[in-house]
């Protein structure tokens, strides 16, 4: 562990040599004091805290922000992305506007959404896709609805126990 942590600050050290460019191809978020990237091509280490426009590749951490994101989020208690995600979001609460992939959390929300949300708590405004969890709940979908309560509020049926579903 003591290697990789020096690995990762030695490259972040490294990086800074490349001030006069935008994107970094590592961040490591309590290092924002030196300079911050607006766009990380790489790694993104949000510790605790990560704050970008936008991220391409991995976002590990406690808490993620981005205004778009096309990586493999995993942060402990949150990840947002403002505008488009495609990847995987795996956190406590995931929230994202335009969401292509997977979202894994207890509470994933996404403004639309293309693919798969699994969690205690799912919810989008327009969902496409499959949605696993105890409470989905959509607006409008083009897909199915698997938990307790299932809420898709413009279908004929507009709840459902177990499954529901609209095309």
């Amino acid at each position: 562990m003591k290697k990789l942590l020096s690995s990762l600050v030695l490259a972040a050290v490294m990086a800074t040599g490349a001030l006069a460019q935008d994107t970094w191809p590592v961040e490591i978020s309590f290092l924002d004091w030196i300079y911050r990237p607006s766009d990380v091509a790489g790694l993104r280490l949000a510790v605790p805290y990560g704050v970008n426009d936008s991220i391409t590749g991995v976002d590990i951490g406690l808490w993620g922000k981005s205004d778009y994101a096309w990586a493999i989020q995993i942060n402990v208690l949150h990840n947002k992305v403002r505008d488009t995600m495609g990847g995987i979001q795996i956190s406590c609460l995931n929230d994202a506007g335009h969401m292509t992939g997977l979202q894994l959390g207890l509470w994933n929300m996404a403004a639309t959404a293309e693919g798969f949300q699994f969690g205690l708590l799912n919810q989008a405004d327009q969902f496409d896709g499959l949605q696993i969890g105890l409470i989905n709940r959509t607006e409008n979908m083009h897909g199915y609805q698997i938990g307790l309560v299932n809420v898709i509020r413009e279908s004929s049926v507009p709840f459902a126990p177990l499954v529901n579903f609209y095309f």
